[in-house]
């Protein structure tokens, strides 16, 4: 499994696990702002997810390991890993799992991203 390691803890967690609910709703806030995956993939972002107990990032990936275009929790170690389907699906990791990107090596919260994009996007027009 690919990891990087991230020193910066600016995102915060509900006290909740991390499941689809949560991506959705994280999704919905930020469309718009660049902080979702369609939306700054263009820039250089691969999304990713943090956790901020340990500080290692995993890129996001699907069960077979590839690298997942937008944020899937299947690729997460079992670590991780608070609940699966009777199919083995991830359908909750820990809560102190944060979604995020990863660009030129370094972690983006979602809110990071999206400033990064607007400044990115400042620079090019």
């Amino acid at each position: 499994m690919n990891t990087l390691t991230s020193s910066s803890n600016t995102a915060t967690t509900s006290t909740g696990a991390m499941g689809a609910a949560v991506l959705a709703a994280q999704n919905r806030r930020f469309q718009g702002t660049g902080g979702v995956s369609r939306e700054n993939r263009s820039l250089g972002f691969s999304p990713a997810f943090r956790d901020t107990g340990t500080g290692v990032v995993y890129l996001s990936r699907f069960a077979s390991g590839a690298p997942a275009p937008m944020h899937l929790l299947d690729g997460l170690p079992d670590t991780l890993v608070v609940s699966r389907s009777a199919c083995g699906r991830v359908l909750q990791a820990h809560g102190s799992v944060v979604a995020g990107f990863v660009r030129d090596g370094r972690f983006f919260s979602r809110e990071e991203a999206s400033r990064a994009v607007a400044s990115d996007e400042g620079r090019l027009s």
